[in-house]
């Protein structure tokens, strides 16, 4: 399976939701659904079952930009914040 994009919007919220692997190829997607969906963006993880490098920084980059990551794993979390780590 690849990667499978829904969006539910609920006013001025956007929740974006993100099913299957997440690799660097869908990022311009991606990035496109962010910057069409307002200011206050969730990126649901709940069903993501496998990123790569490129995919941990971008949602790394994205949580200093304010966008929620929900439903996201342990593993995912832990590697986002060891990158945060190697850029300081």
């Amino acid at each position: 399976m690849t990667l499978k994009i829904e969006r539910l919007t609920d006013g001025p919220r956007t929740t974006i939701r993100l099913i299957g692997r997440i690799r660097a190829e869908h990022l311009e997607e991606l990035k496109a659904q962010i910057e069409g969906s307002g200011t206050r963006i969730a990126l649901d993880l709940e069903e993501v079952s496998l990123v790569d490098i490129d995919v941990v920084r971008f949602l790394a980059a994205c949580q200093g930009q304010g966008v929620r990551l929900v439903h996201c794993s342990p593993y995912v979390s832990d590697w986002i914040a060891r990158e945060r780590g190697r850029e300081k």
